[in-house]
């Protein structure tokens, strides 16, 4: 998916349906002039729905559909015919998407299942009409209830990639090409910082038939907690993930500092991502030798447990994946 085509967040103005009004009507037949109230009830206004589609991996089709407005409900009639409720708008969008109001920040929705259906703004509800509030002291009212106004703002959807694993690193770690070897995916690959600009998804064939979904990520740089490079907008993915996977090349100069500001930006942005699930892999290790792997599994931190591979040499993939599966079916823990 290119770049211009991935739309992950998007502001529109939605407007629910207006209740229609009840109906004020008086019957009269040709034998009785004043048979007394028949007014109808006003229809509901129509609701705006969110519906996740397994189809969608973006918010393009929505980049242009800047005011989301349903219809009203129409009012009652005669002979207590209730009016019809307005029409719902359906939005469809992919898995992972967010709904938030734009002027408080809340979240209003959520959209994880194919198929779910959230309805985001209620319509109004119809009016009663007079024939509700005859009594046997005001046989002939002459009040009938106005409808409910629908709900109206400015929202955003924000899109956070839903995948099992997420890689994680500096730009260049070799994430890319690590996707490209263990799915079918084919992102963008080339010798220089954010080649990745949008987030790249496939799925990893595993042992029996099983397979697990992983996310090239945008690489982070010191400072993405502040907005610096790709930001907020890389890191608003990584929240989906269940396992992190941090990239790390053999011949960075520090690989202990770099897991450590990989790790401080996360924890910055939000200090929850520090309950996930990490596993380091040391890229390119097709170029150390024994002597070296040893030193550098004695700098890196015993809490978090790694290994070594090679995307060109396929050098410890299958451990990776015998890994990442351990981790994401451990059995769950009160």
């Amino acid at each position: 998916m290119s770049e211009r085509n991935f739309i992950d967040y998007i502001r529109i103005f939605c407007r629910s349906g207006n209740g229609g009004p009840g109906s004020k009507h008086f019957a009269r037949t040709k034998y009785n002039p004043q048979a007394g109230p028949d007014g109808g009830d006003g229809g509901r206004g129509g609701h705006i729905i969110l519906r996740g589609n397994t189809q969608l991996w973006t918010l393009l089709h929505l980049r242009y559909y800047k005011n989301v407005l349903a219809e009203h409900g129409e009012p009652g009639n005669k002979n207590n015919m209730t009016g019809r409720d307005g029409k719902d708008i359906i939005i469809e969008v992919p898995l992972g998407t967010v709904a938030r109001d734009e002027e408080t920040g809340e979240i209003e929705a959520e959209i994880l299942e194919d198929g779910q259906e959230v309805i985001w703004m209620k319509g109004g509800k119809g009016g009663l009409g007079n024939a509700n509030f005859a009594t046997a002291t005001n046989q002939a009212p002459e009040y009938a209830q106005p409808g409910i106004p629908g709900i109206e703002g400015w929202k955003t959807l924000e899109l956070k990639v839903l995948a099992d694993v997420g890689l994680v690193g500096f730009p260049n770690a070799g994430k890319s090409t690590l996707l490209s070897v263990i799915t079918a995916a084919k992102p963008k690959i080339a010798n220089y910082a954010f080649t990745t600009l949008v987030p790249q998804l496939g799925m990893v064939e595993y042992r029996e038939g099983r397979s697990f979904c992983i996310a090239d990520l945008p690489g982070i740089i010191e400072g993405a907690s502040e907005g610096k490079g790709l930001g907020h907008r890389f890191l608003r993915h990584i929240e989906r993930n269940a396992v992190l996977l941090f990239l790390i090349p053999a011949d960075s100069n520090d690989h202990k500092k770099e897991f450590d500001i990989l790790r401080n930006e996360l924890e910055m942005y939000n200090p929850e991502m520090l309950q996930k699930d990490f596993l380091i892999a040391i890229s390119k290790s097709d170029m150390l030798d024994d002597e070296l792997k040893e030193a550098i599994s004695k700098e890196l931190s015993k809490e978090v447990p790694h290994l070594f591979i090679s995307s060109m040499t396929q050098q410890g993939l299958m451990e990776l994946k015998d890994a990442l599966w351990q981790i994401l079916n451990k059995p769950v823990t009160d």
